[in-house]
């Protein structure tokens, strides 16, 4: 079609001819409520990014692409046509909620100026792209560092289950720095994991600064491996022999906030096994028991 005044007109709805005996106005109306049928018939959550393509069939491919991701990519709102100042506005809403979130995905769409300068003074990130895979890769990115990002600012409550226990004999070193032998008898053993004594009032060793498997430095301990750790002791006296010792395992010293960081940055990390551990571990360490042991 080649017309005037057709830049506000959205591609795959319907098309009305104004007879003679029509009513402009009321074919206004019906043009209208066939636009919002088609929208609100696009399946959107109350949470999510702001999606906006250059026609309906664009729009309706983009959701689908996103909809048959792993996970799934949320979208709280849709439009079709250029990115006007409003549409920031109504994605600006996320701000609130989820701010990674707070974003427009533009396929295939012009930003208009005042819309950008909207964006950008609100904090709303606009990704574009002709290309359905091209957003999508823009977007997955800004999202992985972000998670990067909250996972610095988290490191010190980012602790994943394990529990350890002493070899006889593989007692290197009794004081600060601390190094024992130890198998792990269940979950994961990372450097800078806290580990503590449940039978002593959650009682705080230190965190472990190396981790030693056949003379060559590790990150990761997993379950039935055996290896030397050093540990940085919580205090210049704390001993082997005197505050801890062969009789009980010790534990990673997780707490509800050190859970809550696992939930919200490492859910897919851990398996299901790694997450019952993560339950029978909290009965030991006290946590949500009011009567258990101060965290």
């Amino acid at each position: 079609m080649s017309a005037q005044n057709l830049d506000d007109a959205i591609a795959g709805t319907s098309l009305y001819v104004l007879g003679p005996e029509d009513d402009e106005d009321e074919l206004k109306i019906e043009v209208m409520k066939d636009y919002d049928n088609i929208m609100k018939g696009l399946e959107t959550s109350n949470r999510g990014c702001y999606v906006q393509a250059s026609s309906l069939g664009s729009l309706e491919a983009l959701l689908e692409f996103l909809k048959t991701q792993d996970p799934p990519i949320p979208v709280g709102g849709v439009n079709i046509g250029p990115i006007h100042k409003k549409d920031v506005i109504k994605a600006s809403i996320m701000l609130e909620h989820q701010k990674e979130f707070a974003t427009i995905l533009a396929f295939d769409v012009k930003v208009m100026k005042d819309a950008q300068e909207e964006a950008d003074g609100m904090g709303v990130r606009i990704f574009t792209a002709d290309i359905i895979y091209h957003l999508f890769d823009q977007f997955t990115k800004y999202l992985e560092d972000i998670k990067n990002k909250r996972r610095e600012e988290m490191a010190n409550l980012l602790v994943f289950p394990a529990i350890v226990k002493i070899l006889p004999e593989c007692v290197f070193n009794k004081r600060d720095p601390i190094v024992l032998g130890v198998d792990v008898v269940e979950g994961i053993l990372k450097k800078g994991t806290p580990l503590c004594v449940p039978q002593n009032n959650n009682f705080l060793i230190g965190r472990v600064a190396s981790i030693e498997k056949d003379k060559k430095d590790i990150e990761v301990a997993k379950q039935g491996m055996s290896v030397a750790i050093k540990i940085d002791a919580n205090e210049p006296n704390i001993a082997f022999g005197r505050h801890f010792d062969l009789q009980y395992p010790l534990y990673s010293h997780l707490t509800r906030q050190s859970i809550d960081a696992l939930k919200e940055m490492c859910k897919d990390d851990l398996s299901r096994d790694q997450w019952m551990l993560v339950k029978r571990m909290k009965g030991p360490l006290g946590i949500d028991n009011p009567g258990g042991p101060p965290q």
